[in-house]
C-alpha cells in the first residue's frame, strides 16, 4: 500500500525539528517571546463573534498545497494578509510548512509587522519544541491534528499550548477523532472536510461529525472545501457553526470574493 500523504508529510517534518533543536534552545525562544509584544487571543475573537451571532472567517494563507499545487506564483502573504485584513476576516492561518506548502514561519512574523490579526501557525505539530517555536515567531494558535499524532503526543501539544496562552485548533475528519477531541475542553475543534490521507474532500464530513461535537464548549470550525458564500451559508444554518476556516476558495479569487460577504 503507498504511504499517506500525511505520513510522508509528518516523517519530514520530524526530521526538520530534530536538526532545529540541535542549534535552538527552549531557552531562546522563550526570550523572544518575553519580547513579542504582537499577541492577540485567537480564540477570544471568535467566540466574541459567536456571542453576538456573528460569522468568523479564518482566512488561510499559502503558496502551495499537495492537492492543488501551487496556487499562486507571485507569493506575497504580507499582501495577502491585507487583502483579508481589509474585507473584515476574523483571524488569519497562515501555512508554514516548507516542503509540501513552500511555507516559512517568517511569514508569521512579517504579518504580524502591518496587520493586527490573531494568527494560526498552520504547520503539522508533532514536538512540543514546536509550540515554542511557533509564538516565537507571533503565533496567537496552534494546529493539532489528531490523524498525525498519538493521544499521548497530543496531549503534550496541547498542554503546552495552554501554558504559553495559546489558542488550540484540534483538528479531526472522523467520528472516533472528534470523540478524543471532546477531551480538549479549551480548544476550538475543526472539522476538516478533507481526508489528509487521501486528499479528498466532502462537505458532508462536517454534517457526519457535527452530532458528536455539539455539546462541546469551544467554537466548532468547519475547515476546507467550501467554495461559495451559500455553502457556508447552507452548513451554518444545518449544523449552527458560525467560523470557517477557508484557504483555497479565496486565493483563487483575492480581490473580489462574495464570501467575505457573510462578515
Amino acid at each position: 500500500m503507498p504511504e499517506n500523504i500525511l505520513n510522508k508529510i509528518i516523517k519530514k517534518k520530524i526530521e526538520k525539528i530534530d536538526e532545529l533543536k540541535k542549534n535552538i534552545s527552549i531557552k531562546s525562544l522563550e526570550e523572544k517571546i518575553e519580547k513579542n509584544k504582537s499577541f492577540i487571543n485567537f480564540k477570544d475573537k471568535i467566540d466574541n463573534n459567536i456571542k453576538n451571532n456573528k460569522i468568523s472567517i479564518i482566512a488561510e494563507i499559502k503558496k502551495a498545497s499537495p492537492s492543488a499545487g501551487i496556487i499562486i506564483e507571485d507569493y506575497n502573504p504580507v499582501n495577502i494578509a491585507q487583502i483579508y485584513n481589509d474585507n473584515n476576516a476574523t483571524c488569519l492561518s497562515v501555512l508554514t510548512e516548507e516542503n509540501f506548502f513552500l511555507g516559512n514561519l517568517i511569514h508569521i512574523s512579517k504579518i504580524k509587522q502591518k496587520i493586527k490579526l490573531p494568527i494560526l501557525c498552520k504547520d503539522f505539530f508533532v514536538d512540543k519544541f514546536q509550540v515554542h517555536l511557533a509564538k516565537s515567531y507571533g503565533a496567537d494558535a496552534i494546529l493539532i491534528i489528531l490523524a498525525g499524532v498519538s493521544n499521548e503526543v497530543a496531549n503534550i501539544l496541547y498542554d503546552e499550548a495552554i501554558k504559553l496562552n495559546m489558542s488550540v485548533i484540534v483538528e479531526v475528519h472522523t467520528v472516533e477523532e472528534a470523540k478524543v477531541a471532546l477531551n480538549f475542553k479549551a480548544a476550538l475543534i475543526g472539522i476538516n472536510n478533507r481526508d489528509l490521507k487521501t486528499l479528498e474532500t466532502q462537505i458532508n464530513t462536517t454534517y457526519d461529525i457535527y452530532n458528536v461535537l455539539i455539546n462541546h464548549n469551544g467554537p466548532l470550525v468547519s475547515e476546507s472545501g467550501i467554495k461559495t458564500k451559500e455553502e457556508l451559508l447552507e452548513i451554518s444554518k444545518k449544523t449552527n457553526i458560525k467560523t470557517f476556516l477557508i484557504g483555497e476558495s479565496l486565493l483563487r479569487n483575492l480581490n473580489k470574493n462574495s464570501i467575505f460577504s457573510v462578515l
